[in-house]
């Protein structure tokens, strides 16, 4: 089988090495979910926490430290992030004896038998609580002082989640930087803190917002972790071909312009995308939530969740929400972020397990596609509905999937993995075949994606077939390289 004539120049050591890293996976990180309790039709926590279970969810994140949460989630083996309000910070950063009484009553009197794994001190303080920012590595320190005391400071880390509007600038990601009056002052204690206690750094981080206010700038497919053309940064050079990669790199670079913090690790602890808005809200849609989550949930568990600045770096992941919650004030959006209605059906798949699709999936399910079907809101009645349920006329769609390139990896991995594909992998490369129907645009990431596309088609889409060391991942609605579709079938 001919190999298009770039593929020809590494058809040696490169070819030979993938085989081999197919058998050895990235180290991946965890899918969890922010569970918020902003409603009053969710079920009750027991209720929540078989459904947990049913999904494979092993990390879950609350806003408060609720004792009938916290007594439900006993002995399940799924770790749990506690939060610390923003309305307790002031009492917390200047008592010591208040930040013990409420990590004994909140923490201690439920771990171990709760995997608590770590204290949220406030949420977006700086974005929030604005007049509690000088509290807040105050109230950390006392919480993990506390911590201390009892004996759980090395099985419990202290964080506090922090918003992207702490960046003074964001774009290009090289120009991250924090706003003056809270670098100094505030993140650098922070990041100290975080670094001489072990714990990590705690980023919630919205695509969606940054799509919406600019969907005449930024790609979709940019935003939703599709193929696209990417976007060059100037200031490092580096090329990025996703929007959360360059919002997450931003707050990289807003760290390294306060010293060495490479130990302090990053964890995603808000992200998601909703599933509906108000007409101005360009981009909500239940199609878009199933790509962004989806995609993104992929990228993590297949140990891709590395960015162009921090390549190696494994990061967890807590999807912002569990549930829709209709007691949430703002556009609409806001009560459309949860992938399950509070019925407990699904608003659109997202799998928390490599490879493991909807549990329950049937005839009009989302099975062996990875879990990422979605469902539309259609119908005469799917508008005005206030139940919090799936409106009359819901339409389930089968989500078809295809395999396409990760340009994050660079030209040589995908370079080897192409040749792997087109040569023992049996793929059919002749469409990228210089003069051929998928030639152009003759690119490495068009290129090794048809590719792909055509090994995972005949593979009958099965696990750990759109994969090749982390050069792949698979998404669920068609790419376009230029006047060439991928096909979903073969």
């Amino acid at each position: 089988m001919a190999l298009p004539r770039r593929a020809l120049l590494a058809a040696g050591l490169l070819a030979a090495v993938l085989p081999l890293l197919l058998l050895c996976p990235a180290e991946a990180g965890v899918v969890g979910v922010n569970y918020g309790r902003v409603a009053n039709n969710l079920p009750n926590p027991p209720a929540v926490v078989q459904l947990l279970k049913q999904q494979g969810i092993t990390q879950v994140k609350l806003y408060d430290a609720e004792p009938t949460v916290l007594r439900a989630l006993a002995n399940t083996g799924i770790k749990v992030v506690v939060a610390l309000p923003n309305e307790q910070l002031a009492a917390a950063a200047s008592r010591a004896s208040f930040a013990l009484l409420w990590v004994r009553r909140n923490v201690a009197a439920y771990y171990p038998a709760t995997q608590i794994q770590g204290i949220a001190v406030g949420n977006e303080v700086f974005a929030t609580a604005k007049n509690a920012t000088a509290q807040l590595v105050p109230a950390m320190a006392n919480v993990h002082a506390a911590l201390a005391r009892l004996g759980l400071d090395n099985a419990i880390k202290v964080s506090s989640p922090v918003a992207l509007t702490a960046l003074a600038t964001s774009y290009p990601s090289s120009a991250g930087v924090f706003r003056e009056d809270l670098a100094q002052p505030v993140m650098k204690p922070m990041l100290d803190f975080l670094a001489q206690t072990g714990s990590y750094l705690m980023v919630n981080a919205y695509p969606f917002f940054a799509y919406s206010g600019n969907a005449g700038d930024i790609s979709l497919d940019y935003a939703l972790f599709r193929p696209n053309a990417g976007v060059l940064d100037s200031g490092n050079g580096l090329k990025y071909y996703s929007l959360l990669d360059a919002q997450l790199d931003a707050v990289f670079a807003a760290v390294n312009r306060l010293g060495n913090y490479n130990g302090v690790r990053v964890v995603v602890s808000e992200t998601g995308w909703p599933s509906k808005g108000d007409a101005g809200e360009t981009g909500a849609s239940a199609a878009n939530a199933a790509a962004y989550n989806g995609n993104l949930a992929r990228r993590v568990l297949s140990g891709n969740a590395g960015t162009p600045l921090r390549p190696n770096a494994d990061m967890d992941v807590y999807l912002f929400a569990l549930f829709n919650e209709n007691q949430k004030p703002g556009p609409t959006s806001e009560r459309n972020y949860g992938v399950f209605y509070p019925n407990q059906q699904k608003v659109y798949d997202v799998e928390f397990v490599l490879g493991r699709g909807s549990p329950a999936a049937g005839a009009g399910g989302s099975q062996g596609n990875g879990g990422l079907g979605w469902q539309e809101n259609g119908g005469p009645s799917s508008s005005g509905s206030t139940s919090g349920n799936p409106p009359s006329g819901v339409k389930v769609t089968t989500g078809e999937a295809w395999c396409v390139a990760n340009a994050i990896v660079g030209e040589q991995r995908l370079l080897a993995a192409l040749n792997y594909a087109c040569g023992e992998g049996g793929a059919d490369c002749k469409a990228i075949q210089p003069g051929a129907a998928c030639y152009e645009p003759n690119t490495m990431v068009a290129h090794a994606s048809y590719a792909f596309n055509d090994y995972y088609q005949r593979k009958g889409r099965t696990i750990g077939t759109c994969d090749f060391a982390g050069a792949a991942y698979v998404v669920n609605q068609p790419p376009k390289m230029g006047k060439c579709d991928l096909p979903s079938t073969v």
